[in-house]
Parts: C-alpha cells; sequence; structure tokens
C-alpha cells in the first residue's frame, strides 16, 4: 500500500510480532499499519481491525484486505473491543493490540467530513456519520456553560468564554452550518494568535472530542485491551495531543509496578498486589526523515507496555 502510516516501524517493534500471533489494530484507517502486521505474520498468524468510520470500513483498502483469510475487520469503536474478541473466542490469547488516537489522514483531508477549519465543509465532524448528533446539531442546542466548558477542558482555549459566547449569539440569528462559517466567527473573537496555529485550531479540536466522546473511549478501551492480552502480550498506543498522551501515561503507570503502599508493615512480597502492566522504554516520536514526509506526524508519541 502507499499510504506510510504514522510511527510505522516503531508501532511494529513495540508489537513484537510472532508468526502465529493474535494482533489488533483498533484504528483501520487506510489499513497501513493493518498491512504491515500482516506482512509479519504466518499462515496460523490472524489480525482483527477496527475502525467507527463507514468510510474506511467500505473502503478500496479494506476491500484489498479482506481477500487475505488472516484478516477481518469489525465497524465499532475502542469501547467494543471487549466484546467481539470475547466472541471470536480470543480473551486471554491477544498477543498485541495497537491503538492509533484522533482523527486521521482521510477524515482531515475530506472536506465533506467537517473535521478540518483549512477546507470548506458541513460541519459534522462524526467519526461515524451513521449515528450521533453532528457538530451543527450539538452546537444549535448545547448551553452556553458547557460549551466554555468543553472548549477550555478539551482544547484548552483560554478564549473559550468569548468563543462560546460568540456561536451562542450568531446560532440565535443565523445556525452555524459549515466549517468555515465557524472558523470564521473564531477568528473574529480571538485577536491574539498563536504562532503557526490558527485561531481555530483548538475549538475545532475540543468539539470533535466532545462530538465524538473521545476521551472516554480511550479509556475503555485502554482498560480492555490489557483483560483481552495474552501474558507478555503488547499494547502500543499512538497519542497526538496532550489530553489523550496524558490519558495513556497515567494509565500505563497506574497498571505497573506495586500497587498501594504497605508502609513500614511487616508484608511478604509476595503478598503485595502487582500490577498486570510493565512500561517499557521511553515514549517516541517521529524522526527527522518521517516529518519531512509527513508534517502531521510532529505530534505523535508512540508508549509501549506489556502484560506481565
Amino acid at each position: 500500500m502507499e499510504h506510510l502510516s504514522v510511527l510505522f516501524e516503531e508501532s511494529l517493534q513495540g508489537l513484537n510480532i510472532k508468526p502465529d500471533g493474535f494482533y489488533i489494530d483498533c484504528t483501520f484507517g487506510r489499513g497501513g499499519h493493518s498491512q504491515g502486521v500482516l506482512d509479519q505474520l504466518g499462515d496460523s498468524g490472524r489480525l482483527l481491525a477496527f475502525d467507527r468510520d463507514l468510510a474506511a470500513i467500505n473502503s478500496v483498502y479494506a476491500d484489498e484486505m479482506r481477500k487475505d483469510v488472516r484478516f477481518s475487520l469489525h465497524h465499532g469503536c475502542f469501547s467494543d473491543l471487549e466484546q467481539v474478541v470475547s466472541q471470536m473466542g480470543w480473551l486471554g490469547k491477544v498477543d498485541g493490540v495497537l491503538m492509533d488516537l484522533g482523527v486521521s489522514s482521510p477524515q482531515l483531508d475530506d472536506s465533506s467530513r467537517g473535521f478540518s477549519f483549512m477546507r470548506d465543509g458541513p460541519l459534522d465532524m462524526r467519526m461515524d456519520d451513521s449515528a450521533g448528533l453532528s457538530a451543527a446539531e450539538w452546537l444549535q442546542q448545547v448551553d452556553e456553560k458547557d460549551l466554555v466548558k468543553v472548549l477550555f477542558e478539551y482544547g484548552e482555549e483560554r478564549f473559550a468564554r468569548r468563543i462560546a459566547q460568540a456561536i451562542i449569539e450568531r446560532r440565535d440569528e443565523n445556525p452555524l452550518k459549515t466549517t468555515l462559517d465557524l472558523a470564521k466567527l473564531i477568528e473574529t473573537v480571538v485577536h491574539k494568535r498563536e504562532k503557526h496555529k490558527h485561531p481555530a485550531t483548538r475549538s475545532f479540536q475540543a468539539i470533535r472530542i466532545e462530538i465524538n466522546n473521545e476521551l472516554e473511549e480511550i479509556k475503555i478501551g485502554l482498560q480492555q485491551a490489557i483483560n483481552v492480552l495474552a501474558a507478555d502480550g503488547r499494547l502500543v498506543v499512538i497519542s497526538f495531543h496532550s489530553l489523550e498522551d496524558r490519558i495513556v501515561k497515567r494509565f500505563i503507570r497506574n497498571e505497573s509496578g506495586r500497587k498501594g503502599n504497605p508502609g513500614r508493615l511487616p508484608v511478604k512480597e509476595i503478598d503485595i498486589e502487582q500490577g498486570i502492566l510493565r512500561k517499557l522504554g521511553k515514549a517516541v516520536k517521529a524522526g527527522r526523515l518521517e516529518l519531512q514526509q509527513n508534517p502531521r506526524a510532529r505530534s505523535a508519541v508512540l508508549r509501549v507496555a506489556e502484560r506481565v
């Protein structure tokens, strides 16, 4: 495949692929990571991929890869992971889970999906456009106080209150329908500019996260991932902004090492509850060559842990 996914080689190294292993790619996208895994699997190896985006499920990449009997693809979210794996009889047998978080390049590049403030299109932002409210619908009904909270917490937007007020005032007169409608409105109220960052960047991120319940899906998905892993199975996660990476970092830390502190009590080592993950190495970022080929990789952070 021509498409090369972010931190491609590093992801495959992190998974430590066994030819006869069972693996899961939680975000199929254009199939870059999935193809990389399949290329290292033998005849008895298996790969299950997920994607909540029907465009990915119905893509030419997916159609081509379905010809491989070792591969299966499921339409669903991270939170579907454990149920689907259980139905397949893979619980406790999975050798590696890869989670590539956030919005994908195909979604950003397709103006009809409404993810990008650089291209005019319907204000949608749903990763699964067959369910839930679009961004336009949500903005038309959200309470101002809740909107401020979303912009501030999910976008870390310091002008959250000013932007929310402008959106509420505008929707009463003329509902926001397109990405450029929203982007231009934000530009009119945010006068202090961050270097190399569009004024709408943080707001678009925040609204997208809210619309897709992304952070909660990550938390659920991480827990379910370690629930399905076999002993020595690998968890590999790629995040693209600080909110995602913070969740991943804390999760690995909380599930690693000793659980609780016995203090000065005479407790045997065997009686101290241990975590079920082992952190492997430091966070990995894209190298200079990859950044030259794909500037979107500049914010990617990869973390690896192993089930003990």
